[in-house]
């Protein structure tokens, strides 16, 4: 699964982002499968919910908004609303298939050390670790030499007792004496950040808050660092109020927060957004700067060596395209971008020249969507996505033809970061089957070697997974991975989990997760559909499943579950479908439609209100993807589509899980709340309509192993119980 490009995306790519040189960088006794029970439906009483006569007029029409009091999250009605859903689902849940035997199943999967990509600065390596069933992971250092012993940098564990409190950001400084990081506490977006002497682990005095969607970029001189900010929000609205304003600031070490120097801001443009670093040779400083969910970007500059009072130049204007900075020499700068190039390319711009007409053309676009450049020397080391697996590719700045880097097996990509005075790198490699491993990558041998592998208690050949493709309602070839158990019957009875997202340029490459590894263990297929509004093959992709042809996205997926039925893989009543944040959209548009095509139905953190998103958190980010309800031809569209306007009565849900968490503040939980009351008010039949609502938990990054434990548990349950496995 590929990684955002830029820490600042605001919104729906879960992120716990590693940032460094000015890039952003996420033998089991296989069982058979559960025999098939004669279980019949239960008859639930759903918590009351009272439909209040509440509504609005928008765009000449009237709009009935019953549940709009669950918005109050933490009014006394919804606090026993809220309980009252958790019962009854823990309730339904207790008595499912093997509960037991999957949570001790589950905790043997996890209880392996997973590390992330090293970071190579000042020769010292600095990665993150989390050894078995550890809540959060920890921060390491060691010396860059053989059989050099890691030591603890920073272990977010010990900062609260329930494992709440998460590492969501880190950055060294150029010189490796000073660790800037960040914790977020119960899954909040909100950042606190603070800074560690690499050498003693003490903490200075320096504390930074109100800060979300931003990373820590440190001076050439590692005096301080640029980041981003907004103004503290009222009391007891920091979970729903609106960010608007954000403000670029460099803060030097040892001084309070409020001294901070206020780099950039546009009073006049309440929408933007701001992220500041300087090149490797602390010439410049360039300031991207974004206005939406999407790529687009503006890029401003400023000549450091020109003094503190030099002027913020404009660079690239208009956001038209999308343009990440790669590297410089001197006043040449190289960016990674999709101007004249759905697929990407690469392009150098000189600051001397910048006019777009002498824009040089460095590495041109390709049939394959190119996702991720770095350059380290004179090399070029650029990822591609070729039918939703990658391959990395050596490009010689010079010119010359690419030349493949082999790659172990075949998946997801990430890394290859580092200085242009490096002469190696690391990556991760990781597939549906096989779980991330590390390798350290030799740029001028051109060899790669494991620096770090996993053992996870499964055995990858007991599972086998593939490839297919099917056709959408208009004839497009879509991509779908199917991963199961070796040797397990697709005879129309397979139980099959669909998942999907489709939305913001997400790539959904093939990725390692235990909890798919105990679906396939229990004899359940495991199928990830590659849905336009993705980033799979580039922005004609993404653009095929944004905002009017968003309906696109929802037919891709009753496709693929169409699909799999037909193949004679699977049945209606044996199917599920699944998805989180925009995919909980996906999932929530796709039952209204289709209630008759799936067995099951699990929507996670998901966007339902689909015109009221815009008046909380960041979600005014999105309307660049979904369109602005404040539009009267947008609003035809989300007001078709929107699942809490278009739950219906005329024909029986199948059994639905609606997830969230009271402290998600990028997808307003109350969306959940609201379509899921509107849901069980819906239900004609005796299929169950169930709500999970996390408590100290926000919209994914950063929960704790004990809680995402739980919640898979509860996932599983739910399926085998509904699924009648």
């Amino acid at each position: 699964m590929r990684l955002p490009s830029e820490f600042q995306r605001f919104g729906f790519r879960h992120s716990f982002v590693i940032r460094h040189s000015k890039f952003v960088i996420q033998k089991a006794l296989l069982l058979p499968a559960l025999l098939l029970t004669s279980a019949t439906a239960e008859t639930l009483t759903y918590p009351d919910a009272p439909r209040e006569e509440t509504t609005y007029v928008l765009h000449g029409k009237t709009i009935a908004d019953p549940y709009r009091w669950l918005e109050e999250l933490d009014s006394e009605k919804t606090r026993e609303w809220i309980d009252r859903q958790n019962e009854l689902s823990s309730d339904w849940l207790e008595d499912a298939p093997r509960r037991e035997w999957m949570q001790e199943r589950l905790e043997k999967l996890w209880h392996y050390d997973k590390y992330g990509t090293p970071h190579k600065i000042a020769g010292r390596l600095f990665y993150t670790r989390k050894s078995g069933l550890q809540n959060q992971g920890v921060l390491y250092w060691q010396p860059d030499a053989p059989d050099a012993e890691p030591a603890v940098l920073l272990d977010p564990n010990l900062l609260s007792e329930d494992g709440t409190a998460a590492l969501s950001g880190w950055s060294v400084s150029d010189d490796g004496k000073y660790l800037a990081y960040s914790i977020s506490r119960a899954g909040s977006d909100w950042q606190e950040w603070f800074v560690r002497e690499v050498d003693t682990g003490k903490d200075l005095e320096d504390h930074l808050q109100w800060i979300k969607f931003s990373s820590a970029e440190w001076s050439v001189d590692g005096k301080g660092f640029y980041y981003s900010r907004y103004d503290r929000p009222e009391d007891g609205k920091e979970l729903e109020a609106v960010n608007y304003f954000q403000k670029l600031y460099y803060h030097r070490l040892g001084s309070p927060q409020s001294e901070d120097a206020l780099i950039y801001q546009r009073p006049d443009q309440k929408e933007w957004g701001f992220y500041g670093f300087s090149t490797e040779d602390g010439r410049y400083l360039v300031i991207s700067t974004r206005k939406s969910s999407n790529e687009e970007r503006a890029i401003f500059y400023k000549d450091l060596s020109a003094g503190p009072d030099a002027p913020v130049l404009e660079l690239i204007s208009g956001f038209t395209s999308s343009y990440q900075f790669i590297a410089n020499d001197d006043s040449i700068f190289y960016f990674y971008t999709n101007k004249d190039a759905p697929n990407h390319r690469v392009i150098a711009v000189d600051l001397k020249n910048p006019d777009p007409g002498d824009w040089r053309e460095v590495i041109p676009e390709t049939s394959n969507n190119l996702e991720d450049v770095s350059l380290l020397g004179d090399t070029f080391l650029a990822t591609y996505n070729v039918d939703v697996v990658n391959k990395v590719f050596r490009i010689e700045k010079g010119g010359g033809e690419p030349v493949e880097i082999p790659l172990s097996s075949l998946g997801s990509v990430w890394g290859f970061r580092g200085r242009r005075d490096h002469k190696e790198t690391f990556y991760s490699l990781t597939g549906l089957t096989n779980p991330a491993t590390v390798y350290r990558y030799d740029v001028t041998a051109g060899k790669s070697t494991v620096f770090k592998k996993p053992d996870v208690d499964f055995t990858p050949a007991d599972l086998t997974s593939r490839q297919v493709f099917f056709e959408s309602a208009d004839g497009t070839r879509i991509p779908m991975f199917l991963a199961h158990r070796a040797g397990l019957p697709l005879d129309g009875k397979a139980p099959v989990y669909l998942y999907g997202y489709g939305g913001f340029n997400v790539s959904l490459t093939p990725y390692f997760s235990v909890s798919n590894v105990l679906w396939m263990e229990l004899g359940g297929v495991f199928a990830l559909a590659n849905l336009r509004g993705g980033g799979e093959y580039g922005e004609r992709w993404h653009k095929a499943g944004m905002k009017h042809k968003k309906q696109t996205v929802f037919d891709d997926f009753i496709a693929g579950a169409e699909w799999l039925i037909n193949e004679g893989i699977t049945s209606s009543s044996r199917l599920a479908i699944g998805g989180g944040s925009n995919g909980g959209l996906l999932v929530g548009a796709c039952i209204n439609q289709r209630p008759d095509l799936f067995g099951a139905a699990i929507s996670s953190v998901g966007v339902h209100d689909m015109l009221r998103f815009h008046k909380y958190t960041i979600g005014w980010a999105w309307t660049e993807e979904f369109g602005s309800p404040d539009d009267p031809k947008d609003f035809e569209t989300l007001y078709a589509y929107s699942p809490y306007h278009n739950t219906q009565a005329s024909q029986p849900y199948p059994p639905v899980l609606i997830t969230t968490a009271d402290h998600d503040d990028r997808v307003f939980p109350a969306h959940s709340f609201k379509f899921g009351a509107a849901l069980q008010h819906a239900q004609t039949g005796d299929q169950p309509v169930l709500m999970r609502i996390e408590t100290k938990a926000g919209h994914g990054a950063g929960k704790p192993t004990s809680k995402s434990i739980e919640e898979i548990v509860d996932r599983w349950s739910f399926l085998t119980k509904a699924l009648k496995m």
